[in-house]
């Protein structure tokens, strides 16, 4: 953050919180299993009041390269002295950083001119290579304390459209067919909207043929392989086009754009890209070289929600459907997601589910699903910043390590 930059709240502190939260059922993907979610919780305290976030990297390094033992440590060794030394000396973070993040959208140019400390945070830790989950968490917790002391929810900086979003769920592996079906007409009894299976090599055509059976020819369903295929299975993931889904998510490695392009050139069913979009660059040239039609947002994955408003922006000049993905976040996590996906581009229900699809007890207020014309969807919180409160009595009762203050 500049001098020029620092009208609205001076950093003082960053805290690193560590919790782990109970999931109500176990989740399984083609890379893991998870029983309980290891949550690292970022708090900025600045001389305008408090914000907070929390960094969506796992427990360990499956999904993604990027975990929590990491993302704490380069947050305390390198993002958080950077951040607070450019606070105190109105320069920038370290080598390399750039003055500015360009934008060609004029929304997002908008939305991100109006909120300058947080679009400071990005430019101030560019230094370091990578560790995007780590910085979206510290420009988020950034974003919320600005956004706090100004008085304005982040629906409203972003550019929300909508006071509902739709909702969908994710289904992960079940151990069974019958369990997988107990599970989906669960979902469809709550009001879900749509449907997002997991599927890996063995466990593809038949519990996609039986949930499409549940479901009905009208039902929305998807798929996500989470890169657990390879280019020789294009002929099979070809066959997925019977059963009439919304779209195959990210079922080669996030690098393998050339798998992609194939399977979207010989399958009626729109590829969507997740891993391998990690900024508006990257989606860009996905679009262009054709091998996505939709993209899947996820803040985390990009570096934060700043550069997720560039890429909405982007995909909405070139008429490209976006949703927002999910990470199992908190209430916390979930607020800012639902506040993301009331922009005009996300045409497509997100995995911004309900509270109590993962968590008996949440971080935050829970989200609950709506009744009436609103069934299946979540509302838009109105609040500033992220329009919800975190539960300090939980993060102390759930914490796996003491906090850690730095200055």
């Amino acid at each position: 953050m500049t001098e020029q930059t620092n009208a609205g709240a001076r950093l003082e502190a960053i805290e690193l919180h560590r919790i782990e939260v109970p999931l109500v059922r176990p989740f399984e993907t083609s890379f893991g299993r998870e029983t309980v979610r290891e949550v690292l919780l970022v708090r900025v305290r600045t001389d305008a009041g408090d914000g907070w976030a929390e960094c969506v990297a796992g427990r360990e390094p499956f999904y993604s390269s990027e975990y929590v033992d990491g993302a704490a440590a380069v947050i305390e060794r390198y993002l958080a002295p950077a951040l607070l030394a450019a606070t105190a000396g109105g320069g920038h973070g370290g080598p390399g950083a750039s003055p500015s993040h360009p934008s060609t959208a004029d929304g997002a140019a908008a939305a991100i001119a109006s909120v300058p400390a947080a679009a400071a945070v990005g430019p101030a830790l560019a230094f370091v290579a990578g560790h995007r989950m780590a910085k979206a968490a510290l420009e988020a917790a950034v974003l919320d304390a600005e956004l706090r002391a100004q008085g304005r929810s982040m629906a409203s900086c972003f550019g929300a459209v909508r006071d509902w979003v739709d909702c969908g769920v994710s289904v992960g592996i079940a151990p069974t067919l019958e369990e997988l079906l107990d599970e989906v007409a669960g979902y469809v009894e709550q009001g879900y909207r749509r449907i997002k299976l997991k599927i890996k090599p063995g466990w593809d055509l038949v519990p996609v043929g039986a949930v499409r059976e549940l479901l009905g020819p009208a039902g929305l369903l998807q798929v996500d392989a989470n890169t657990a295929y390879h280019q020789g299975d294009i002929p099979l993931l070809a066959e997925l086009d019977r059963f009439g889904l919304l779209l195959i998510e990210q079922p080669f490695a996030e690098e393998d754009l050339a798998s992609h392009v194939a399977l979207a050139a010989v399958c009626d069913t729109p590829v969507c890209l997740d891993e391998s979009i990690l900024d508006r660059t990257t989606a860009l040239d996905a679009i262009e070289r054709g091998a996505t039609s939709i993209v899947n947002i996820k803040p985390g994955r990009m570096g934060g929600y700043l550069e997720s408003l560039r890429v909405h922006e982007a995909c909405l000049a070139l008429e490209v459907p976006v949703w927002c993905g999910g990470m199992l976040e908190t209430g916390l996590g979930r607020a800012a997601n639902v506040a993301l996906a009331a922009l005009p581009g996300f045409l497509l229900p997100g995995d911004t589910s309900a509270s109590d699809r993962y968590y008996a007890e949440d971080l935050t207020e829970p989200f609950v699903l709506g009744t009436g014309e609103h069934r299946g969807q979540l509302a838009v919180p109105q609040g500033s910043g992220t329009g919800v409160e975190v539960r300090e009595e939980l993060v102390r009762a759930w914490a796996s390590a003491p906090p850690v203050l730095l200055r």
